[in-house]
């Protein structure tokens, strides 16, 4: 009992260090900052910094006459007020430009552009209509949707992993102990990335806690209820408490250690990333996935023991009760009539996913930045207004650097490129001189990638580079895309790599891997579909498939991990079609409360204010409730009955049944008329 509470002491102390130190967390605000430093637009932003407007992130204020008739002198001489307007074709819009300082930081451009806009109400003639947009207005917004988010999903997540944790135990006291350890690990996750982004280079953005919140949550509460279950399943053969958390963790450990390995190494697979935003969120992921498995592992058993068996009030595990490994609850009988039928159970699970995964027909990638919002933004919406009255891409000019010598050559070819509609010389310092091309197309669409595309195979990159937003964000998706097919692979070989280490087996791991990417495909498929016909989303964003799959993967094998492990255990004693029958008869309840409450987390996510992370959130969520009540359910139930031993291939599982077992005979058989589960 000592060592216990000094455990917990211990535990709390590092925490409060760490927390009283970490200090305010920074985020950047460069749309560059996790683009490959190779990247043209990459190139021409550290060019631009050598010119005075490379100095500056402008916030464009949109002037517009409710009636459509051309503004009049009185009402441009108020425009006037706020910088040189440019006019529309038809005079009846204007847009003034408002420079900032590059350097301000995001709360410092907030209550700039607020400022700005409560200015421009104010001195706004009557019937013209004012908006501000452009780089800094959309930062603002951003950074505003954002302000008070991050807490609103912690409190969310907390309250949502509390009823279900209440829900799951049906204990009035027992719910808190998994919900503080957890909430510390996810504090302590915090701190250490403030830390990250103070003294390193990562690029951690506004997103980054809410995701690493949602991971921390969900991976740690699954491991908690993992090992409480199998805590309270040896309550049922050992008077001494200390002696069941021992055989526990000896059953749980390896699972939980397994598990929380396989999400640190596949998220770590980010470090061979092109984009910064992904190789941030890897590490700062990977560090919260640790702690949540070492806060686990060793401060929830010290916490569960300290409290004692009352703890699990009013239904307290006593040695000869019933306990789920009773084998006459509803996981046992799925698994029996698995067993009886497992080929048509495989090709029915098989058909279901198929179907989902058809969902994929149709599915566009790229969002842009318009689109980006589930909120209410004065930034999109000034952008449409200047789509109605100038060339839709106005406020996005893409900028091309090329030396004084080659400007005007430069120039007449940024002209004649197919999807420019203006194109003027503006700055110059020393051998740079800036062109300013606006593009006909709006911001963001696969019209405007194919200008970007256009100029710089026109200007080549011996003569000009070519950059500006659209051509960041051009750069952005190729980056993604990149990505994608590095890391997928990488990931892959880590979840099978541990799979083979974990059960020493080849034949098992792959055909987990299998059934995991299975399910990924169907949940893809399934929220593709939703986002179409349902949320009118007009397609997926370039990051979500890439995150999507890495935390689907690397979490969804978790359920086939901790179910696949009990039946290798029982293997040896039962057979393996026994063995997995068992397996699923002890685990099912924990692992459908662990993948449910998964789920309900990473949809929490919809909290957070863009659409990628709606995006991620359901994607996810539906993939995790479709490992937990199909895959692992059945599909791989039925996968192992088929093989029989051969599935432990080439391990030799052959039974044995004067095995010996680790707890006490005279425990094994409860009586009869005992409540199973309790």
């Amino acid at each position: 009992m000592r060592r216990a509470w000094l455990t917990l002491v211990l535990a709390l102390l590092i925490g409060g260090g760490v927390l009283a130190f970490a200090g305010p967390l920074e985020t950047t605000n460069d749309p560059t900052a996790s683009l490959p430093a190779t990247a043209e637009s990459t190139k021409v932003a550290e060019l631009e910094r050598q010119l005075p407007s490379g100095q500056i992130n402008p916030a464009l204020i949109v002037f517009a006459k409710d009636d459509g008739t051309p503004l009049t002198a009185d009402e441009l001489k108020a425009i006037e007020t706020f910088g040189t307007p440019i006019l529309a074709p038809g005079k009846d819009a204007a847009i003034v430009s408002k420079p900032y300082p590059a350097s301000y930081s995001a709360e410092q451009i907030v209550d700039a552009v607020t400022q700005l806009r409560q200015q421009v109400r104010a001195a706004l003639p009557a019937g013209v209509t004012a908006q501000v947009t452009g780089g800094a207005g959309f930062t603002a917004d951003l950074a505003d949707s954002f302000s008070g988010a991050n807490t609103r999903l912690l409190i969310v997540t907390v309250v949502v992993v509390a009823l279900l944790l209440l829900i799951t135990y049906r204990s009035p006291i027992l719910w808190l102990v998994p919900l503080a350890v957890v909430g510390l690990a996810d504090r302590l996750s915090g701190a250490i990335v403030a830390i990250l982004s103070r003294h390193t280079d990562l690029a951690i953005d506004a997103s980054t806690n809410g995701i690493i919140t949602v991971l921390v949550f969900g991976a740690g509460t699954n491991y908690a209820l993992l090992i409480i279950s199998r805590y309270r399943e040896e309550l049922h053969h050992f008077d001494d408490r200390f002696e069941a958390m021992r055989t526990a963790l000896r059953g749980a450990g390896p699972a939980v250690l397994a598990s929380s390995g396989t999400v640190v190494l596949s998220l770590l697979t980010l470090l061979l990333a092109s984009l910064g935003k992904n190789l941030a969120l890897g590490v700062a992921g990977a560090a919260g996935i640790a702690i949540a498995a070492v806060f686990a592992l060793f401060v929830l058993p010290p916490a569960l023991l300290v409290c004692g068996r009352g703890l699990f009030w009013p239904f307290v595990p006593r040695v000869g009760q019933a306990g789920v490994e009773a084998e006459n609850g509803i996981w046992a009988r799925i698994g029996r009539g698995v067993a009886r039928r497992p080929a048509r159970v495989a090709i029915a699970a098989v058909i279901v996913l198929a179907a989902l995964g058809s969902g994929l027909v149709g599915t566009k990638l790229g969002l842009s930045q318009a689109d980006q919002f589930r909120v209410e933004a004065e930034a999109v919406d000034g952008l449409e207004t200047v789509s109605r009255y100038f060339p839709a891409g106005a406020t996005d000019p893409a900028t091309v650097i090329t030396t004084p010598a080659r400007a005007e050559e430069v120039l007449a070819l940024v002209t004649k490129t197919p999807g420019v509609a203006t194109a003027r010389v503006g700055e110059q310092s020393g051998n740079l001189t800036s062109i300013s091309a606006v593009l006909t197309a709006a911001p963001d669409t696969p019209e405007a990638y194919d200008t970007v595309r256009a100029l710089r195979e026109r200007v080549g990159p011996e003569d000009a580079l070519v950059g500006g937003s659209v051509a960041a964000s051009l750069d952005d998706r190729d980056a993604a895309r990149r990505d994608l097919t590095v890391i997928v692979p990488a990931v892959l070989i880590v979840v099978l790599l541990v799979l083979i280490g974990l059960l020493r087996a080849l034949v098992a791991p792959v055909l987990l891997l299998l059934t995991v990417i299975a399910s990924f495909a169907a949940a893809l498929g399934a929220g593709s579909w939703l986002f179409r016909t349902v949320l009118d989303y007009p397609a997926l964003d370039t990051g979500v498939p890439l995150l999507a799959f890495l935390f689907l993967v690397a979490l969804g094998v978790d359920y086939n991990i901790f179910l696949v492990t009990r039946a290798k255990e029982e293997t040896p004693r039962r057979g393996t079609r026994d063995g997995m029958v068992h397996a699923l008869a002890v685990t099912g309840g924990v692992i459908t409360s662990a993948g449910i409450l998964l789920a309900a987390v990473f949809a929490v996510l919809g909290v957070l204010p863009v659409i990628t992370l709606t995006q991620i959130g359901v994607i996810v969520g539906i993939g995790v409730l479709l490992d937990t009540l199909l895959v692992r359910t059945v599909l791989v139930p039925a996968l192992a009955t088929m093989c029989g031993d051969r599935f432990w291939w080439p391990s030799s599982t052959a039974p044995t049944r004067s095995t010996p077992s680790a707890r006490p005979a005279s425990a094994t058989a409860p009586p009869a008329g005992t409540r199973p589960g309790t």
